[in-house]
């Protein structure tokens, strides 16, 4: 049996290395919640397993027996927009296979279209209504993808659920779980029919709670890879571990796609007899990122909606605390997975922190006519002053441009000195970034490679904010501390002056200071 790691669909426990769906949500709560009757959500970003542990949990319950389960997949009826006839009938004739499908049963097959002769806004709960009545064990129903749909094909679904809750368990599903990316209350439906907004809440008043599906732990990180080890006899270096944790935080699809990318598609690591090692899964890492995969494009995708925007660029730019941003809006990005809320909302891991500026500037990387070549000294260690220098006259001359048509205004300055640098990097060493909300700074690590060594650089960018002096005390004391915590005496302070007031003579300097006996070049702009 040859397994991998999964990147595309649900388990296949033949095919794929997994951890236990079963095991990943407490299911004595999920099955009391079934024997109580409820109507509850389960949601989780994308590619984070909702339809693996649904599929697992429908065969728990049909084996058990008490209940006639059924899982099924609504994403189809998406095509029909706001056309409700459409829709639904898309939504009966998917049920209707997956029942006759997955359990055998042929009523939904036989009856549903008689059913959608009744109406599309009533033909779902007609037809749910007299199965249940036929059945001779209670019906439970998982509805999976339901925040696919959108406006009137979506309320509808919702209300039809809804009007049958009072006849359950004999004459309607005992217990339905709706399953998505986003939990109903956070859905604005535009209604064409009421033009209003409606929100998921009312349509579908009658849900006991919200269940979320998380992120793997540590262990089950481990415990995934070593599934590999046992199967191939490959080993992981116990670096590796702490490594992917604290690049994807548990997120499942990076888990696997690291392990995939590195075990499966890397020359060096398809050899079994290679240890994995934290490089291997750097480059790993980087493969991914560059080949701008599904699962990050469709991420990425998400940066260009304005709730997404509200949130992620007061992170980029650092600024001191996220105001005005509405709580719908923050919920809504930390459903997609982008961002995690502790004591303030930040990135949701270092993959995605680096995905974010990256792709927000990928065009503007690509017109940057900058090479490495140009900064590399005859020892082969890259000429700092000469990049700023040239960093400055780039900034200079195309800000103001690039700014007019820029989504994330905001960070502009934290964005363009991040593309500048990738462009320059890109190939020869690292970037890694530092930034969110509350600490009003960003700070870049470079790390780049040379003939007797590895130099290791650190650039902190400050916005210019109150006094020109106590801005620059401020940076020096934050780009040593970070300096220090990268283990490097090299170290650069950017200082940005967004005032429409001052020249840009005004604007452009360059001086040093020495802060803890080592000399800091300072670059304003």
């Amino acid at each position: 049996m040859n397994r991998f790691f999964n990147t595309a669909g649900p388990i296949r426990r033949d095919d794929h290395y997994y951890i236990e769906p079963l095991e990943r949500m407490k299911l004595e709560e999920i099955l009391r919640l079934i024997d109580q009757k409820k109507y509850f959500v389960l949601h989780a970003p994308r590619q984070t397993g909702k339809t693996s542990y649904l599929l697992a949990l429908m065969d728990y319950l049909n084996n058990r027996g008490d209940y006639k389960v059924l899982y099924t997949n609504i994403e189809s009826a998406q095509a029909a927009r706001n056309n409700v006839k459409e829709g639904i009938r898309a939504i009966l004739g998917t049920i209707a296979d997956d029942a006759n499908s997955r359990l055998n049963d042929d009523y939904l097959e036989k009856n549903w279209e008689s059913a959608f002769k009744r109406g599309a806004f009533s033909a779902l709960s007609y037809l749910l209504s007299a199965w249940c009545k036929q059945s001779e064990k209670p019906i439970v129903l998982f509805i999976d993808e339901v925040d696919a749909l959108i406006g009137d094909t979506l309320i509808s679904l919702l209300r039809q659920l809804r009007s049958g809750y009072e006849k359950r368990p004999r004459l309607f599903p005992q217990s339905i779980i709706l399953c998505g990316v986003r939990d109903v209350r956070d859905y604005r439906i535009h209604s064409e029919t009421e033009k209003t907004v409606v929100t998921g809440g009312s349509a579908f008043n009658v849900k006991a709670t919200s269940l979320r599906l998380g992120n793997f732990s540590p262990l089950e990180i481990e415990k995934l890879y070593l599934m590999h080890t046992r199967q191939t006899g490959q080993k992981f270096n116990i670096d590796v571990f702490p490594l992917v944790w604290d690049l994807t935080e548990g997120q499942p699809w990076l888990v696997n796609a690291l392990a995939y990318e590195t075990c499966f598609e890397i020359k060096e690591g398809r050899n079994r007899e290679t240890e994995i090692t934290v490089e291997l899964i750097e480059q790993a890492k980087e493969n991914l990122i560059l080949r701008r995969e599904t699962h990050l494009d469709q991420l990425s995708d998400k940066l260009k909606e304005e709730r997404v925007r509200s949130v992620i660029s007061p992170i980029l730019a650092c600024e001191s605390e996220a105001k005005n941003i509405p709580t719908d809006d923050v919920e809504y990005v930390i459903d997609l997975g982008l961002i995690k809320k502790e004591k303030q909302i930040r990135i949701a891991n270092r993959i995605y922190k680096e995905i974010i500026p990256r792709e927000l500037t990928y065009s503007t990387q690509l017109t940057i006519r900058q090479e490495s070549a140009w900064y590399v000294t005859e020892e082969g260690r890259l000429d700092m002053d000469k990049l700023l220098t040239a960093f400055q006259d780039f900034f200079r001359k195309n800000f103001e441009h690039w700014e007019e048509g820029f989504h994330y205004k905001e960070a502009g300055p934290q964005l363009l000195l991040q593309a500048f640098l990738q462009r320059v990097i890109n190939g020869g060493g690292k970037v890694d970034r530092e930034y969110g909300l509350g600490r009003q700074r960003t700070d870049v690590f470079i790390q780049w490679p040379y003939s007797s060594g590895k130099q290791e650089t650190v650039i902190e960018l400050k916005l210019m904010y109150g006094s020109h002096d106590g801005i620059i005390e401020k940076g020096l004391e934050q780009l040593w501390g970070y300096m220090d915590k990268c283990g490097t005496k090299e170290g650069y302070l950017l200082v940005f002056n967004r005032s429409r007031e001052l020249t840009w003579e005004e604007k452009i300097f360059k001086q040093e200071r020495e802060y803890k006996g080592i000399s800091i070049p300072i670059y304003g702009m």
